[in-house]
């Protein structure tokens, strides 16, 4: 279960990782209503870098196992931010929408601050983190459902 703060026994790049991974997993909606809730008080972040929409190839693998293969494309956005005291964020996203980007990057470089941390985590990281598991164990509740198990009967004659 996801807790509401960064987890202290968590070193600061595993919890920045887990940050940056629940804003990249957040919905659209999710984001800007919790990023519009900060806005009278977030301080303006300079872009560095984009937003920009381009492509990442997605490799597979046959089996599980096996030689890995070029599956296909995806689009990605990315964007790099600064705010006024030093801090830079980074985000990269599935998909073509720039603004959530911008919006990924700039909670990205507040959650480096002391000041901002422990709110983003709160309000932002820890449910997104939990509505990603909610929708993984409803996906796997969803197959399990529809599994088919197969057998053999052998007959004695072989």
């Amino acid at each position: 279960m996801p807790q509401t703060a960064t987890p202290s026994h968590m070193r600061t790049e595993d919890a920045r990782k887990r940050a940056i991974n629940a804003l990249a997993l957040a919905p659209r909606s999710f984001l800007k209503d919790r990023f519009a809730g900060f806005a009278k008080e977030v301080p303006p972040a300079l872009p560095v870098r984009g937003p920009e929409v381009g492509l990442v190839m997605l490799r597979g693998r046959a089996g599980g196992g096996g030689a890995a293969f070029n599956l296909g494309e995806a689009s990605v956005c990315r964007a790099t931010v600064r705010l006024a005291t030093g801090e830079v964020g980074h985000a990269m996203i599935l998909g073509r929408d720039t603004e959530t980007a911008r919006i990924a990057a700039h909670l990205d470089a507040l959650w480096q601050t002391d000041a901002w941390r422990d709110r983003i985590e709160t309000e932002i990281v820890t449910p997104a983190l939990a509505a990603d598991a909610e929708a993984l164990e409803r996906r796997a509740e969803e197959t399990e459902a529809t599994r088919v198990d197969f057998f053999t009967v052998a007959r004695g004659e072989d």
